[in-house]
């Protein structure tokens, strides 16, 4: 399966004093304030490295669904929390919370899935920086 899709940023002014916007092909962001607040301290709006733990967490956990539906195994839920680690410069760090429920797997079972997901998610592909997980199955 082959398949494109686009998103929009615009900027004007300064990096400090401007301020821009984000949207998306699908709308779900549709002008998204973006600014020098928005991206470095805790100004209303989004920012790239929200947009990745974004990414990162529902391309992760969408690929452990697949993962553990060939295993025969359906989730009652997964929630991930993606933590994204900006420092001088560079994503140094993603850390990947895993909570799932998945009726009828075993714990060695469940943290291969999840270590396979985040080796083959084409997120995690795409990221050059160490990607940790933690995870806990709930009974």
């Amino acid at each position: 399966m082959k398949f494109t899709r686009k998103a929009h940023a615009n900027w004007q002014g300064t990096g400090m004093e401007g301020k821009g916007t984000i949207s998306t092909q699908s709308t779900t962001l549709d002008n998204a304030q973006l600014s020098f607040k928005t991206r470095f301290a805790d100004g209303v709006g989004t920012n790239p490295e929200e947009l990745i733990a974004a990414a990162h967490s529902g391309c992760f956990t969408m690929q452990l669904s697949f993962l553990l539906n060939e295993g025969g195994f359906t989730a009652d839920n997964l929630t991930t929390e993606a933590t994204v680690t900006f420092e001088d410069g560079t994503i140094t760090l993603i850390h990947l919370e895993l909570k799932g429920k998945v009726p009828s797997i075993s714990s060695e079972e469940f943290n291969a899935a999840a270590a396979k997901a985040k080796e083959i998610c084409p997120i995690s592909k795409l990221l050059n920086t160490t990607i940790t997980l933690n995870v806990t199955l709930e009974s």
